[in-house]
């Protein structure tokens, strides 16, 4: 079951103009429920108009901040993200899934570690986590970040990053690519694979890098992706993190003449929270998500757009089409592992397990 919790506000503190952090604090009795990782983040839910809507924003705070705080950048047409920047207030209460997420990797705070970041828009707000952590987690580790905006005014979190460039100088640098406002070629522009290659022939060492977080929009992640391996750094050291506002989702797929009414269906056996369930559903116009829901099941979700990964179930028997897949890794998948927004069945019956 997708289990919400009730956090309360206890800090509003607005970044930019169209961007905030919040900080949240969960009941006493499920604090240790929301410890989290650096680079996790929450799915939170709340009905607009009598329908429910659910949002994941990515943590900003650093695992030994002593906060939960999530970076919220508002969105044309968002009203999620209208609603925290125009009317949350300190003292209101949002419900929210426990920390997810799998952008990051296992601390080791005896090695000297090279990371690189790269990061377009709001897709700072998990590398500030990375980046805070490794920071005080790895003394001897160093980090160079690369962030893309359209002027300097969009910057989210630029007084933080600035305080961690003098606290940890040496260790931490920061370059930022602006659209609009540098003056220097090289700083000006977008992060495409032209901007990566002039910025590893002059600035960045990518021979001395041991890993790369990637997070924004996809051309970006794909750009700066191409430019690392052409490097020599290889795929499994590059980590990716699509932010949901850069894939709005993709249309649902026209249901096939005839589904509803005696077309090619498929046997689906659900397990949630150890219960198995049986429906029957069609092959075509229905992802095993919306057939799970239309059961009644509460199985867990939240962009339905293959970003996240908050719908992740194993498939033990029979097959499924995933259309998308931003968030699952290359292990994950051969393991049989789906993210069950964008999967279709193609066998006559299925077995799929939230529970593991």
């Amino acid at each position: 079951m997708a289990q919400f919790y009730p956090l309360k506000v206890v800090d509003i503190r607005r970044d930019t103009r169209d961007s905030v952090a919040v900080t949240l604090e969960p009941p006493a009795e499920n604090r240790e429920a929301f410890r989290f990782i650096q680079g996790q983040y929450l799915t939170f839910r709340r009905k607009f108009d009598g329908e429910e809507l659910r949002r994941s924003y990515s943590i900003c705070a650093g695992v030994n901040d002593g906060a939960l705080r999530v970076g919220i950048k508002k969105v044309d047409g968002g009203w999620f993200s209208s609603f925290a920047n125009d009317e949350l207030k300190i003292g209101d209460t949002l419900e929210a899934m426990t920390p997810m997420g799998n952008f990051h990797v296992p601390l080791e705070p005896e090695t000297a570690r090279h990371y690189l970041g790269f990061a377009g828009g709001s897709g700072i707000t998990p590398l500030v986590s990375i980046v805070k952590t490794v920071l005080a987690e790895e003394p001897q580790s160093t980090f160079t970040l690369v962030y893309g905006n359209r002027s300097a005014s969009a910057i989210m979190f630029r007084e933080e990053l600035e305080d961690l460039k003098n606290l940890h100088m040496g260790r931490f640098n920061v370059l930022h690519v602006l659209e609009t406002e540098s003056d220097i070629d090289l700083f000006a522009g977008r992060l495409d694979r032209e901007k990566c290659d002039a910025l590893f022939d002059r600035w960045v060492d990518v021979k001395s890098a041991d890993l790369a977080f990637i997070c924004g929009p996809e051309p970006m992640m794909l750009a700066v992706a191409d430019a690392l391996k052409a490097r020599g750094l290889p795929e499994r050291a590059i980590k990716f993190e699509l932010f949901a506002t850069a894939q709005p989702g993709k249309a649902k797929r026209k249901a096939a003449a005839g589904a509803a009414a005696g077309g090619e269906t498929c046997r689906a056996t659900i397990i949630l929270d150890g219960v198995r369930r049986e429906i029957d559903m069609p092959k075509s116009g229905q992802s095993v998500l919306e057939a799970a829901r239309g059961a009644d099941l509460d199985a867990p979700f939240a962009c339905t757009a293959g970003v996240c990964s908050t719908c992740r179930a194993k498939i033990l028997e029979g097959d499924v089409e995933m259309e998308t897949n931003y968030a699952l890794e290359d292990y994950e998948v051969e393991r049989g592992y789906v993210l069950t927004c964008q999967s279709y069945p193609v066998s006559d019956k299925i077995v799929i397990d939230y529970d593991q």
